[in-house]
């Protein structure tokens, strides 16, 4: 019986056809809703997946919730406009972002109970540590500069800045540099997250109004979520945008899923949750685009399950045919689980 040869299957054919079964085989959907009390606003959610629990910004406090559970287990601090929460467990702190103008409310893990408050600057929104320097940092955008905290002690080291432009968001490489958005520039800094100064300032275009970031550590990709509707991956050495993906309006989270190469983004102008595999270093593929709520705009993975968590409210219309959205319906305040 003569042999018969197989042909070589190119390359690009193979990953394509991985990357259809891949779509196909992706059926994430809101699988439940966990009711929270409180009308009133909220702004992002991150977990602490080794405790089970996750965090959610919801103006006056931060709410946590049990991973495993679904319930509502705690309540931190009694303020005014909290962000969200940070945690090193290495000190058994969490950090929380609160504009009032301008602080950091430091938490105990075990008690849920605050130790310490420190002022920063005015506004921050950012906050997130760099567990290679044990630091914690906010950006500050009413005094348009980063911040630096000593993790253990609550301490302000320093700053940098102030910068030519609305901080928003970063992330950390755990190597010593941490990425800053400067959102109205299009810009995006590397800084020295020990020296506390910018290294590099790139343009991120054809990113427009870059908002949420998150990175692959190991391949030193920056993921960020632009408000003209893109999802752009950086090269974090050389700040070139090496892909840009069309995502929907209102974008305010990204969070990457090393595990899984996953990365997700939530846009809350449209209700749409698109979720990208990581192909490689350089390369991108959209594997679904879930629906979920309109508002859904932060979110947070529960990095054992895959689970992905995003607070929403409903709201009535403006009263009297006003443009805008009136008051939140009384008792709407929910967090939307997707899943496979």
């Amino acid at each position: 019986m003569p042999i018969q040869r197989m042909h070589a299957v190119p390359l690009s054919l193979f990953l394509a056809a991985l990357l259809v079964s891949r779509g196909q085989a992706a059926n994430y959907h809101v699988v439940e809703t966990i009711p929270i009390s409180g009308d009133y606003g909220w702004d992002y959610a991150s977990t602490d997946t080794e405790a089970r629990r996750l965090y959610i910004g919801h103006d006056k406090t931060v709410v946590v919730v049990d991973l495993d559970s679904k319930q509502v287990v705690g309540t931190i601090g009694d303020g005014s406009d909290m962000h969200g929460a940070a945690v090193a467990r290495e000190f058994n702190r969490g950090f929380i972002s609160e504009s009032n103008p301008g602080s950091v409310v430091i938490f105990d893990l075990k008690t849920l109970k605050p130790v310490a408050e420190v002022p920063v600057g005015k506004d921050p929104n950012l906050i997130m540590v760099d567990h290679s320097t044990a630091r914690v940092f906010t950006a500050d955008r009413g005094d348009k500069q980063l911040t630096a905290l000593d993790a253990k002690t609550g301490q302000v080291i320093g700053h940098v800045g102030p910068l030519d432009g609305r901080t928003e968001h970063g992330t950390s490489d755990e190597k010593g540099h941490v990425f800053l958005n400067l959102q109205d520039k299009g810009l995006l800094l590397k800084i020295d997250a020990r020296q506390l100064k910018v290294l590099n300032t790139w343009s991120v275009a054809p990113c427009g109004l870059p908002s949420a970031m998150d990175m692959d550590k190991a391949t030193e990709r920056v993921f960020i979520g632009c408000r003209s509707g893109v999802f752009a991956a950086v090269n974090g050495d050389t700040g070139r945008v090496v892909s840009a993906l069309p995502i929907g309006s209102g974008v305010d989270a990204v969070e990457f899923d090393p595990a899984r190469r996953l990365i997700y983004v939530a846009s809350g102008g449209d209700g749409t949750l698109s979720i990208f595999h990581e192909d490689s270093a350089d390369t991108y593929s959209l594997i679904q685009k879930v629906t979920t709520e309109v508002g859904a705009r932060t979110l947070a993975v529960d990095h054992k399950t895959g689970a992905v968590y995003l607070p929403v409210g409903r709201f009535a219309p403006a009263p009297n045919g006003a443009r805008g959205r009136g008051p939140m319906v009384q008792g709407s305040f929910h967090v939307a689980v997707v899943s496979e």
